[in-house]
């Protein structure tokens, strides 16, 4: 007789666990309190539906802040293994820039939602929407806000964080886990855009102004990539990747001091020695034409730096390197492309099923794992529910 498997919640992660699931063993229901699968994965592909990073598997682990926790799930269910599924449903994917993965440049979000909502129909999972859980009941059946009570087997909750709240990732979940003494951490904004208290005449000349190929430092911790100045600070793939630590420094002493390298390619003596090409000639001209600095860049210098300093080789040089920018809040969570927070990682197993509730799993971002943009938040949550389909398919 077949098992029966709640998955509450109808995203990347619970969208795979159900298709990678053995059809013979388990009766499978996806619980959905909006009216269609997928909101968020739609939202996400506005821009473009970057689906996974190309790099090699064990590189693309490096990038999890919980790289050791996530990393059976990425091996067991890799990048290559995403492009393979999607591949045999008629998804074809191309690596565009920094080796993002996307869908061929005719196949929109939508088809590629509606290519895995058709696998799962022809697998006969069944499909319970404008079901929002609510909690347990005395015995630990499913309740639903509609007046529904279910009773599976097994349980897999995968309902998001608690950014986007249009989408239905609303992180309202967290109080129900936590009645049932799950220990849960605070949700913070991540991959997100970070305040800064910008002069007013640099933010109205600049605002829109992208500032390419530099490197961002706080502590130990090194980002390079871009950064767009805006009216409210910074935002960018540069500064997501460092949202943790942003957050962790804002949290203890109300700011966060980074560091910028506007030529992160050249060492410290490089950079002198291309100033040191243009002696006789203003500084501005050897920043543009020399270290080719942006008009944006070279602002930020003049605005930092006192004209004696300006004109000092030393400490123009370091401050081109060691540019500081003083980040004095986040944005919003829901603002945000992802959050950090949600159920602690020492409550679940290798497996993801909660220790306190036997058969119960939680997975993608309502666990307490994050990851930059670039793909990398999609195919964890993908690989999570390959994992656990893989798990539950091997129970006797």
């Amino acid at each position: 007789m077949k098992k029966t498997l709640a998955i509450i919640g109808g995203g990347a992660a619970s969208i795979m666990l159900a298709l990678k699931l053995d059809a013979t063993k388990y009766s499978v229901t996806i619980y959905e309190k909006n009216r269609t699968l997928g909101r968020k994965f739609l939202v996400a592909g506005d821009g473009g539906l970057n689906l996974t990073h190309a790099s090699d598997i064990e590189l693309m682990i490096k990038q999890y802040d919980q790289s050791v926790f996530l990393k059976s799930a990425l091996l067991s269910f890799s990048n290559f293994d995403l492009r393979n599924t999607l591949q045999s449903m008629g998804i074809e994917t191309f690596i565009g820039s920094s080796n993002r993965v996307f869908p061929a440049k005719s196949i929109k979000p939508i088809t590629v939602l509606n290519a895995l909502v058709t696998e799962l129909k022809q697998k006969n999972v069944s499909f319970k929407f404008e079901h929002q859980w609510t909690g347990w009941d005395a015995n630990m059946k499913l309740l639903f806000k509609n007046g529904g009570v279910v009773s599976a087997d097994y349980t897999a909750f995968a309902m998001g964080g608690a950014s986007w709240k249009v989408t239905g990732s609303d992180g309202i979940w967290k109080n129900i886990f936590e009645n049932k003494g799950i220990e849960t951490k605070p949700f913070l904004a991540a991959n997100c855009a970070f305040g800064v208290a910008w002069d007013k005449n640099f933010i109205k000349n600049h605002a829109g102004k992208p500032l390419k190929n530099i490197s961002i430092r706080i502590g130990k911790y090194i980002s390079k990539g871009e950064l767009v100045i805006s009216e409210f600070g910074i935002e960018g793939n540069a500064i997501y990747a460092l949202s943790k630590q942003i957050q962790q420094a804002l949290l203890k002493k109300g700011k966060a001091h980074i560091y910028i390298n506007l030529k992160p390619m050249l060492s410290i003596e490089q950079v002198n020695e291309k100033l040191n090409l243009s002696k006789g000639k203003n500084r501005t001209y050897a920043l543009k034409n020399h270290l080719k600095l942006s008009a944006t860049q070279i602002q930020l210098l003049k605005m930092n730096l006192s004209k004696e300093d300006y004109l000092n080789d030393l400490k123009l040089t370091h401050a081109i390197s060691n540019f500081p920018i003083s980040i004095t809040q986040s944005a919003l969570v829901d603002e945000a492309i992802s959050t950090i927070g949600g159920i602690a990682l020492d409550e679940v197993n290798a497996f993801f099923e909660l220790k306190k509730i036997p058969n119960s799993f939680c997975l993608g971002e309502m666990l307490n794992w994050n990851a930059p943009t670039g793909g990398y938040l999609l195919q964890a949550c993908f690989s999570m529910g390959a994992f656990l389909a893989q798990h539950l398919n091997d129970l006797e």
